[in-house]
């Protein structure tokens, strides 16, 4: 199982010097990739978690880490495509896989916040043959010399993108979701599947299972990337009925060994969705230190 780590990217943590420090550590300790994640909006009541209060957009922060590393990857998990037209999306993501020098895994899902929803116009009617009809778009303009497309929620006259990804025959797609649809779409159509960050780790072997049905079904044959957000809370003393990913270090490499059985190919450590972390209220300095601490304690050189 390869294991990344996640940039700064929510609360009072996620600076530029941190954001720096952190991809340069991780890349330096040997971790295989770099996530972020996406919240546009959060309510003016404030209602949702912390680390919802404030996040920085994920693909700029990528393109901003991109040139500060040099070899390790650089993924969102996840973008929702609702918010977003596939041809815009093609035009960045090809953009920054070139400044990345072919480096991008692109995670996608369908969101879930009303707000945002209605803040960008979006509508929740038929979104998954949306999503399936925006993949379609979003793969032709990837690696097709001319663009024509005619369809239920798409229309692309006669065009060209240009320049393409360096990733051929285009940077891989992780879809996200938990529900049995989202699941099978990921079997059929995706490169691989993302957890989010309140997925129940211990079924998640039932998850693999189904998008690994769904893929077989499809006549699909070649290896799928399983890719677990691993929101990790680090504390001195785990308790007895404790969740996965919370508790000792030790207790944690456990929890890695585990998931790796449950199918899991990728795991990347998430502090920002420690309430201790990734919040606005904080200590910066302090999470930072507990990143470094946790940095080099999970390294997959150690």
């Amino acid at each position: 199982m390869e294991v990344g780590f996640a940039a700064p990217v929510s609360g009072s943590w996620a600076t530029p010097e941190n954001m720096i420090h952190v991809a340069r550590r991780a890349e330096q300790f040997g971790y295989h990739s770099l996530w972020t994640f996406q919240r546009l909006l959060v309510p003016a009541d404030r209602k949702w978690s912390e680390t919802y209060h404030s996040v920085h957009d994920p693909l700029t922060t990528l393109a901003f880490l991109a040139a500060h590393t040099t070899r390790i990857r650089l993924g969102v998990a996840v973008l929702d495509m609702p918010f977003i037209s596939p041809v815009v999306l093609a035009k960045q993501t090809a953009t920054l896989d070139i400044l990345a020098g072919g480096r991008l895994d692109l995670g996608l899902g369908l969101g879930w916040a009303d707000e945002e929803y209605q803040a960008t116009g979006a509508s929740k009617h038929r979104r998954g043959h949306r999503a399936e009809e925006f993949l379609a778009v979003l793969r032709a303009l990837w690696q097709n010399d001319v663009v024509e497309h005619r369809g239920e929620f798409y229309q692309v006259p006669p065009t060209r993108l240009e320049p393409k990804p360096v990733q051929r025959p285009h940077p891989p797609i992780l879809l996200g979701g938990h529900a049995p649809a989202a699941l099978h779409r990921a079997g059929r159509l995706a490169d691989g599947w993302v957890s989010g960050s309140q997925a129940d780790l211990t079924s998640i072997g039932e998850a693999v299972a189904m998008v690994k049905a769904a893929a077989a079904d499809a006549g699909r044959d070649h290896s799928l990337r399983f890719v677990c957000r691993g929101a990790v809370r680090v504390r001195p003393t785990g308790p007895a009925s404790r969740e996965p990913l919370t508790g000792t270090l030790d207790q944690i490499r456990s929890d890695f060994r585990r998931l790796a059985e449950a199918g899991i190919t990728e795991l990347f450590v998430d502090l920002n969705f420690d309430p201790e972390i990734g919040s606005p209220r904080a200590d910066a300095q302090a999470s930072l230190r507990r990143a470094d601490e946790v940095l080099g304690a999970l390294a997959p050189t150690r």
